[in-house]
């Protein structure tokens, strides 16, 4: 009995920082969503956020999405349809792709990888086919998007965030 305990308590609390991860997440540049209003299949949406971080949305036209959370879309979305539209729309805005991260220097497979959240150097090289025989563990540095710093020093277990460019640097022996 305690096994299914303590089971349910680990995956409700995995759930549970799933969601709170997405409510923190920031949209910007190369993410798709979808947008959907129930019972009103004309207005569904998928689209990707261009480079200028706007959407179209019937009725609506175009929207800044760029930099607002999902939830802050949804209430965007719903206070644009409500009145004017309908009564009260049941808005649902939901997370496709994220945009990808990139990964350069000494991996066997540089370039852009799709992101997942929670994600951390050492899952993003291994998604790059691993290190090449002369990278170094220790000269990592992350270029984080809309930072006002160049790059930050990275370790194999730093996360990471959509948009984000990884660089492993070689060692010299």
């Amino acid at each position: 009995m305690k096994t299914i305990i303590c089971s349910l308590a680990i995956f409700l609390f995995a759930i549970t920082g799933n969601v709170y991860a997405n409510e923190s997440y920031r949209l910007g540049s190369g993410d798709t969503i979808i947008i959907q209003v129930y019972g009103e299949e004309a207005l569904t949406l998928e689209t990707q956020i261009t480079n200028s971080g706007k959407i179209n949305y019937p009725f609506l036209g175009s929207l800044n999405v760029k930099g607002l959370t999902i939830k802050e879309v949804e209430h965007l979305v719903y206070n644009g349809l409500k009145g004017d539209y309908f009564v009260k729309p049941n808005v649902y805005v939901g997370m496709i792709e994220y945009r990808p991260f990139y990964i350069h220097g000494e991996v066997n497979k540089p370039g852009g990888y799709p992101y997942n959240p929670g994600m951390t150097i050492n899952q993003a090289i291994a998604l790059a086919g691993g290190l090449t025989e002369r990278a170094s563990r220790d000269k990592i540095f992350i270029s984080r998007e809309n930072s006002k710093i160049d790059s930050e020093k990275g370790s194999i277990n730093s996360k990471i965030n959509a948009g984000d460019t990884i660089t492993i640097e070689q060692r010299f022996f």
